[in-house]
């Protein structure tokens, strides 16, 4: 059997851009998480949205709250686009984020969501809200690295 049919390898599907620009990452998990049929269809369309999209722990399990998934064209059932959806971590796992996120300040955010194997994952961070000059501060870093690899381009040409 030929390795490209057999393993799908990662592929990723949404990310949350805006999560990186609003908020510093502190660590991250992979965990899986529980979808209906026709919600695992419109994932792999790309019919979903993290923009609105936290976690959270409740009574020993983590849940996802906003994340939009868009109704898939030939379902029949009729499904919430923005139920809440859990996560499958390690019982150790959800006991040092629970521990975590007790911290004033720190919350869980989803990064993206991809598909391991045929299974849908999601990537979870853990993250601090940046101020607006944090923001600007990260912005003005990036125009300046850009110029300077522009500049280190057009030395190589001469």
């Amino acid at each position: 059997m030929s390795q490209s049919g057999s393993r799908r390898g990662d592929q990723v599907v949404i990310t949350n851009r805006k999560a990186r620009h609003d908020y510093l990452i502190m660590d991250s998990w992979e965990c899986g998480i529980v979808l209906l049929g026709a919600e695992v269809k419109s994932i792999r369309d790309s019919r979903a949205n993290l923009l609105d999209a936290y976690a959270r722990v409740e009574d020993g399990e983590i849940w996802m709250y906003g994340m939009h998934v868009s109704p898939y064209a030939f379902s029949r059932g009729d499904i919430d686009p923005v139920r809440r959806r859990k996560l499958l971590l390690n019982a150790r796992e959800i006991v040092e984020i629970s521990q975590r996120t007790q911290e004033k300040g720190l919350t869980l955010i989803p990064l993206r969501v991809y598909f391991k194997d045929g299974r849908a994952k999601v990537e979870l961070g853990l993250a601090r809200g940046k101020r607006a000059y944090d923001k600007r501060h990260a912005i003005a870093e990036r125009d300046a690295n850009r110029e300077t690899q522009r500049a280190l381009k057009e030395r190589q040409r001469d």
